[in-house]
């Protein structure tokens, strides 16, 4: 793991969280490069490769965060905890913004965080730290059988976490009144949708 001064970012923006618990809230993501899990349906596959992206210094992060006018920043990628973001999150608290993660939980997580969404993904097994750690589960659905295996993964969550069911973007049509139903007979998991590709933002 390198230095936590410097991380790779491919991409960062001021928009809107367009998905899970923060829905509709202003945000400032950073993306970081680097994944190892491999989603064959996943949407920024050319986040996978770090070394093709600049390693940026933490505090020019936090000032572009800071200065975007963002109460909230959500650090993603990629697989975030591929990196040390102990500095990151050091920074980004000294600055008075809330700390938001998305992670598919396959590398032990560094950092302070007010908000851990913990997103298990087939393609590599989740470490069992997350179940406790994190806030929000949210399943990403892909076939029928997925909500066996979204299940399985609740059951190991603590009692606060929300959950929440997402439609994978591409089988939306089919998945979607699936879920529908499921949550009206499981009220304890809610609806999940990509509403920043609904609306065209980032």
């Amino acid at each position: 793991m390198r230095d936590p001064e410097y991380l790779p970012v491919m991409e960062e923006f001021y928009t809107i969280q367009g998905e899970g618990h923060y829905t509709g809230t202003p945000a400032y993501f950073i993306r970081l490069g680097g994944c190892d899990v491999g989603c064959k349906w996943c949407d920024v596959k050319d986040s996978w490769d770090a070394s093709q992206y600049d390693w940026i210094d933490v505090n020019i992060l936090v000032d572009h965060a800071r200065n975007s006018g963002a109460s909230l920043v959500v650090v993603t990628g990629g697989e975030p905890f591929m990196h040390n973001l102990s500095l990151l999150t050091e920074k980004l608290r000294e600055a008075n913004l809330q700390c938001n993660v998305e992670t598919a939980g396959v590398h032990l997580p560094s950092g302070s965080w007010d908000w851990i969404c913990f997103s298990p993904k087939k393609f590599k097994k989740p470490i069992h730290e997350y179940y406790e750690a994190a806030q929000e589960l949210k399943i990403v659905l892909f076939h029928r059988s997925d909500f066996k295996w979204a299940e399985s993964h609740a059951l190991q969550m603590n009692l606060e976490a929300q959950k929440y069911l997402q439609p994978e973007w591409s089988k939306a049509k089919e998945i979607t009144p699936l879920i529908v139903d499921y949550v009206k007979r499981n009220p304890s998991w809610k609806i999940s949708l990509q509403t920043h590709k609904f609306i065209d933002i980032p």
